[in-house]
């Protein structure tokens, strides 16, 4: 076991990539590591221009709910889904006994991440690590990411040279940080190794085992179609709001199929507004901001395993018409300027914002459901 003693070199994110590059490999030494392995780990490392590209125009997430999730969920993943339950029954009944994660949970993230394991990423891990890790804009969260893939380097799990995955460093067929696949990695399929890229049983143990550690409820839901009364005080909903079922229903909440489950406290979710679709989200839901943190595939992964277990396609209902991304970044600039945290100014509704929209509604006397309007632009 490695070491974790306090470090006199720290590489330092920016400036020259050599030097940043030698700061790595003089903190790994300092770690434990043996100095031949990291020059070997190290060789060739370099930048990769298309990994920054890719980290700055992610500009899928200012897609509506409606727009992502039926441009994601198609006929063909609900098909491919129901054969991968059937394929691989054996190992998902073993993830519910020793996991407690539903089926479907998984295989909303498999087929969402990678296609079911046939769209992995062509990037070189190593080199979106390290340039992630040197750009400034997030090293914190990918410099660690550099010294878990040594390790797994280390195990013979990780080829610097070969290894490819998604830009963001994400390896294998339900695409999980070095770091992450450190601390969970199961060999699912009992030959010594844990292949997260061509063992899907690997793979599915490993993400029901980090869901796990992260607070899954075995037996639990994670998200609802509701029904809710065009009177409800919409106040009362979003992700900060949380009241138990028995005080929803008693409001009119009802399950658009099936019935509320008794004994839990749930929170309403309207991604597009009280005139969009409804949902009821469980203690479950929050786990799935640890896997991700974007508002719209979260929402999106959580409805698709519902899906996949066999609830009904969703009413989309007629939402209003929301905003533009940059009506949206006037609307975030606006908030800030009254004293709201928004974030990052950048176009995209995410929780924060949800949030802030939804105190000024309140405050301006509008239907106070989270969902930003011309209207209360206007008014701001």
């Amino acid at each position: 076991m490695l070491c974790s003693m306090p470090l006199a070199v720290q590489a330092q994110c920016g400036g020259s990539f050599d030097s940043f590059v030698a700061g790595i490999r003089d903190e790994a030494i300092a770690r434990g590591h043996d100095p031949a392995r990291v020059k070997s780990f190290l060789t060739g490392a370099r930048i990769d221009k298309k990994v920054l590209g890719a980290d700055r125009g992610q500009g899928v997430f200012r897609k509506t709910f409606l727009e992502f999730s039926q441009s994601l969920i198609s006929k063909n993943r609900l098909v491919t889904g129901k054969n991968r339950a059937e394929k691989f029954a054996a190992t998902f009944d073993r993830i519910e006994r020793e996991y407690g994660v539903s089926r479907g949970v998984l295989l909303a993230f498999w087929g969402l991440e990678t296609d079911f394991g046939q769209v992995q990423g062509d990037y070189n891990t190593l080199n979106a690590l390290i340039t992630l890790a040197h750009d400034c804009r997030r090293p914190d969260l990918f410099r660690p990411q550099v010294f878990a893939a040594l390790e797994l380097y280390a195990r013979g799990d990780f080829d610097p040279a070969r290894t490819k995955g998604a830009w963001a460093g994400e390896i294998g067929q339900v695409q999980m940080l070095p770091d992450d696949i450190l601390r969970n990695g199961v060999d699912g399929d009992g030959d010594g190794h844990v292949d997260m890229k061509g063992s899907s049983p690997d793979a599915l143990m490993s993400a029901a085992k980090m869901l796990k550690g992260l607070g899954w409820r075995a037996g639990e839901p994670w998200l609802q179609e509701v029904v809710v009364p065009k009177g409800l005080d919409w106040s009362k909903t979003g992700l900060n709001h949380e009241l138990p079922t028995s005080d929803w229903a008693a409001m009119g909440v009802t399950a658009r199929s099936g019935n509320l489950p008794r004994g839990l406290k749930g929170s309403i979710l309207l991604p597009m507004g009280r005139k969009g679709p409804a949902f009821m989200v469980y203690p479950n839901f929050r786990i799935y901001f640890e896997w991700n943190k974007s508002f719209i595939y979260v929402t999106t992964a959580a409805y698709f395993a519902t899906r996949l277990e066999g609830a009904p396609v969703m009413d989309a209902a007629s939402p209003e018409k929301g905003l533009g991304p940059d009506e949206m970044k006037r609307l975030q600039e606006r908030l800030a300027a009254r004293g709201h945290d928004v974030g990052k100014i950048d176009g995209i509704l995410g929780e924060k914002t949800r949030e802030a929209v939804q105190t000024e509604q309140e405050r301006l006397g509008l239907p106070a459901d989270a969902w930003p309007t011309r209207a209360l632009l206007d008014a701001l």
